[in-house]
């Protein structure tokens, strides 16, 4: 475990690298075997997999859910942690604890509170990241401390630096403000953080080559894998149903892939 860590950590010392979003273990395996250095879970996707809404997911319906992937795949697996499913810095570290025994390599807290429907202050956001940080470090696991503001129209980019800044200082080794999308607001926050940043490929988002040029150190894809499963899902099901036809095959895994993914 201590070597896929280390690993994880490495990734984030140099260059920049995709690591995409899976949404069961299926879906990392191939990720994973498409070539992907590291894969990351999506609270969306993992909703959606269960049949509920994101931010509908429970504590242990995560740790069962990253035990599958860990166990699944050799690379190493960062967790879309939402909020931490906890109030205080004990239940914070509860749940990293829990996380880092399930195989995680990294995680990440969000500073959006569903229960209020808003944006945490910024004292309560960086003690949150700071009770994280502590937990994270005893188990080597890289923290990604999320800027959510920016993302929910609750504060304008000043405010998104100001809290990725604080919470790099209160222990976070990754900034993430998901919802960014010009090259000129990537750049700002890149050149305040000082410290490796995660972009979200979204419509509008700069191309990855593009990041890397403009400093971004990791890009991530959210739920948009699963959402895309799903919708050639529905248009394989609307064939099918429709004209009884099945030309969605020819989009198919081949068999080379499928051996490769869920073979060994």
């Amino acid at each position: 475990m201590r070597s896929v860590r280390e690993r994880f950590r490495r990734l984030h010392s140099t260059g920049t690298f995709v690591m995409p979003n899976a949404w069961d273990a299926g879906s990392a395996r191939v990720l994973a075997t498409t070539g992907f250095a590291a894969v990351a879970t999506t609270s969306s996707g993992l909703a959606a997999s269960l049949g509920k809404r994101d931010q509908q997911v429970t504590r242990d319906e995560l740790v069962a859910h990253v035990t599958a992937v860990t166990a699944a795949v050799g690379v190493p697996v960062s967790v879309d942690a939402e909020r931490l499913f906890a109030d205080t810095a004990g239940g914070i570290a509860e749940t990293v604890d829990l996380l880092a025994a399930a195989g995680a390599a990294g995680l990440s807290i969000e500073d959006y509170d569903p229960a209020t429907g808003r944006v945490d202050t910024l004292p309560a956001g960086v003690e949150r990241v700071g009770a994280a940080a502590e937990a994270a470090r005893r188990h080597d696991l890289v923290l990604t401390a999320r800027a959510e503001n920016h993302l929910y129209g609750q504060g304008d980019l000043e405010d998104t630096i100001t809290r990725l800044v604080a919470y790099h200082a209160a222990g976070a080794d990754v900034l993430y403000a998901p919802g960014l999308t010009t090259p000129e607001d990537i750049t700002r926050v890149v050149e305040a953080v000082g410290a490796p940043v995660n972009v979200l490929m979204m419509p509008g988002v700069p191309s990855v080559p593009e990041l890397a040029a403009l400093g971004v150190r990791r890009v991530s894809t959210g739920g948009a894998l699963a959402w895309a499963a799903y919708g050639a899902l529905r248009d394989a099901a609307r064939e099918l149903l429709e004209s009884g036809t099945t030309e969605f095959r020819a989009r198919n895994l081949t068999a080379a892939e499928i051996e490769a993914a869920f073979g060994a």
